[in-house]
């Protein structure tokens, strides 16, 4: 499994269920991978088509390859309402490095409620291996004595 950076660039979110009785939605975005968590900027009076353009840091470094996006509804009198999920498997981004700005389906209670846009980009730690295999070769030692044989 890669370790390194995982950029999310949260772009816009479309479609969403505007639910608010007598005001536009305040969408929101919580992120989640693994025990990393950071929530996007609240688009006040937004409505179902918000436009985030932020970016977050993760670091990856096991085996997960699951980011969560959970859409929120920013309420001033009562608790925050859910708009929607959306799951993102990593392993495209993972082995390509990057994958450019893609719509993501929002499902709440397993119905279809909008989308969401990301671009997304890994940058893989330098292995220390990988540092120290290059030397070793160039300075010769048993891989040059062995050819002898």
């Amino acid at each position: 499994m890669p370790r390194g950076t995982l950029e999310v660039i949260l772009v816009s979110a479309k479609g969403l269920d505007d639910n608010d009785f007598l005001s536009s939605i305040d969408p929101y975005v919580i992120l989640t991978y693994r025990a990393q968590e950071h929530k996007s900027t609240v688009q006040e009076g937004a409505g179902s088509n918000p436009q985030w353009n932020e970016s977050f840091l993760f670091t990856v470094s096991d085996s997960a390859s699951e980011l969560n996006l959970k859409i929120m509804d920013k309420d001033k009198f009562s608790q925050d309402d859910c708009l929607g999920e959306a799951t993102i498997h990593l392993d495209a981004v993972l082995e390509e490095g990057s994958l450019p700005e893609t719509a993501y389906k929002v499902v709440k209670d397993q119905e279809y409620c909008g989308e969401i846009k990301v671009a997304l980009t890994f940058t893989a730690e330098k292995n220390e291996e990988q540092g120290y295999a290059a030397p070793e070769e160039s300075y010769g030692g048993w891989k040059e004595s062995s050819d002898e044989f």
